[in-house]
C-alpha cells in the first residue's frame, strides 16, 4: 500500500463500532544493540481507537495492522504542531513589534494564545474523528 502509515498492534477491547488497538511505538534507536545500556532508547504504548461498522471479524488479543493514509498523518501533524506553532509565533512577535511589550510578557501571551486553540480542537474532536480516519486489517500469515 503506497502512501500509507501502518503499525502492528493487538486488539485491547471491542465495543459497538470501536476497536481499541494497543500499539507499541519504538524510538529509532530501540533496535540498537546498545539500547539496553542507553537512557535515550524508549518505547511507548499507545491506544488507537479505530471506528468501524464491522467489528464481528475481530477478537480481543488478535494481532492487527492499524493503517492511515499519509495525508491523515500530515493533517494530524498540522493540527498538533504546525498550526499551534504559527499561532504562538505570531502572538509573540506581534506584541513585541507593534506594541513594544517585553519578551516575558509576549511569551506569556504566546502560551495563553494556545488555550483557545486547544479548547477549539477539543470541541471539534467528533468532527475531526471523521477526518482523521484509521483502518484496521488482520495480519497475514
Amino acid at each position: 500500500m503506497a502512501n500509507t502509515i501502518s503499525h502492528e498492534g493487538i486488539i485491547d477491547t471491542i465495543e459497538s463500532g470501536v476497536v481499541r488497538v494497543r500499539i507499541i511505538r519504538h524510538s529509532a534507536c530501540s533496535s540498537c544493540k546498545l539500547s539496553s545500556h542507553c537512557t535515550s532508547s524508549e518505547s511507548k504504548e499507545k491506544m488507537i481507537d479505530v471506528y468501524t461498522n464491522d467489528t464481528t471479524h475481530f477478537s480481543v488479543g488478535e494481532k492487527v495492522n492499524v493503517i492511515a493514509s499519509a495525508s491523515v498523518g500530515a493533517k494530524a501533524v498540522n493540527l498538533g504542531f504546525v498550526i499551534p506553532l504559527v499561532i504562538m509565533m505570531l502572538s509573540i512577535t506581534i506584541p513585541i513589534l507593534l506594541f513594544g511589550l517585553s519578551e516575558a510578557l509576549a511569551a506569556l501571551i504566546g502560551l495563553a494564545s494556545l488555550v483557545p486553540y486547544y479548547i477549539l480542537v477539543y470541541r471539534l474532536r467528533n468532527r475531526m474523528q471523521k477526518v482523521l480516519v484509521f483502518q484496521i486489517e488482520k495480519l497475514r500469515g
